[in-house]
């Protein structure tokens, strides 16, 4: 599934892309890192109408912005914030119409972009709306980084600024891995967005090659598993890719991930009253992760309208959380976020929201 998209925007290069394809047409490196200060530090939405650039650099924009590679990969289309006013969401529309979700959240001190990977998804986990509405395509490189840029638009409109990513919205980053590794190389050099790696995490369903070649390659970022159950039966009626690598193959190459990176692998468990919140499944996840620098965030289930599964009560997710503990691994709760404009975790799903939503609508 991961087949590259050929570039469509000067946002689908890398910057040695970029290099070669000035230099082909006779300009200075030079010319390569203003063009990429432009585009990812100023956030220049017409470089080409920039007055102070280079001569040469101001002719070839003339020539090749919004003709050779296009403008823009995507515009925002909605803007929408939660009642708390700590998340929002952006609707992105695609060149081919294709809309996508992005969202920012504010923490005390520090802004988290939520990027997507893919349009739609095709793993088919049960109790998410991206995965019940199916696979469209892959992103671009360039359409996972105006995830970015729109983030960071939206927030130096107040004075902040972007400090962490996660690869948690829309999609499977594994199934499109060398679009979501360049765009990330983008995301992290500098001059540029210049985001710290350890600031980014990457989150899989399971796709056990994806996290080998992760591992192999030596990838900065951080990696986060989707797991939600610790038997396969369980999994398996959760996440259909389970079938496919079954829990012994993921935990294996979690544990060559964490003993060739000596990084922590961060567990997300979605509690489903009844289907995996007992105090039983907490002692096999502690039995599961046994022997592995693990940490596991739970979140109570966000309602999603294809599936009918109950969130666990606070009560249950405190004991759930307490006996994971008591067995040895550091475990905490996600705070609800967004949920009120369908930008929690699993409701993905783009699709703008009707008119009489409580959610107040941004200036676009």
């Amino acid at each position: 599934m991961d087949t590259p998209c050929p570039p469509a925007s000067l946002y689908d290069l890398s910057f040695a892309q970029m290099q070669a394809r000035l230099a082909a047409d006779g300009l200075k490196p030079v010319h390569a890192t203003s063009l990429w200060k432009l585009l990812y530090a100023r956030l220049e939405p017409r470089p080409e109408a920039v007055e102070e650039l280079a001569p040469p650099l101001k002719r070839w924009l003339a020539k090749h912005w919004g003709a050779t590679y296009g403008g823009h990969n995507a515009e925002v289309c909605e803007r929408i914030e939660s009642s708390d006013r700590q998340t929002r969401k952006m609707l992105l529309r695609l060149s081919d119409g294709q809309i996508i979700e992005t969202v920012v959240m504010g923490y005390p001190g520090r802004f988290t972009a939520c990027l997507s990977t893919q349009a739609g998804c095709a793993m088919g986990c049960v109790f998410c709306a991206t995965g019940q509405m199916g696979f469209v395509r892959n992103l671009r490189a360039g359409e996972i980084l105006a995830q970015i840029l729109e983030a960071q638009r939206l927030l130096r409109a107040d004075g902040n600024f972007l400090r962490n990513l996660v690869l948690m919205g829309m999609g499977e980053p594994f199934q499109n891995y060398d679009a979501v590794m360049q765009a990330l190389s983008a995301a992290t050099h500098s001059p540029g967005f210049c985001l710290g790696p350890a600031h980014i995490s990457v989150s899989t369903v399971g796709v056990v090659p994806g996290i080998v070649r992760f591992t192999e390659e030596r990838q900065p970022y951080s990696l986060g598993i989707s797991l939600h159950a610790s038997s396969d039966q369980e999994r398996s009626a959760l996440l259909p890719v389970n079938q496919r690598w079954p829990l012994s193959e993921l935990i294996k190459a979690c544990k060559y991930y964490a003993a060739r990176s000596g990084r922590r692998v961060f567990f997300g468990w979605t509690l489903i009253h009844g289907r995996n919140d007992s105090l039983e499944s907490a002692a096999r996840l502690v039995e599961l992760l046994k022997g592995l620098d693990a940490h596991v965030n739970l979140i109570r289930l966000n309602a999603t309208a294809g599936f009918e599964g109950v969130s666990t009560a606070a009560a249950a997710a405190d004991a759930f959380r307490a006996a994971v503990q008591a067995g040895g691994l550091p475990c905490t709760i996600r705070q609800y976020r967004g949920i009120d404009v369908a930008a929690g975790c699993g409701q993905l799903r783009a699709e703008r929201l009707p008119r009489q939503s409580p959610a107040k609508a941004l200036p676009a």
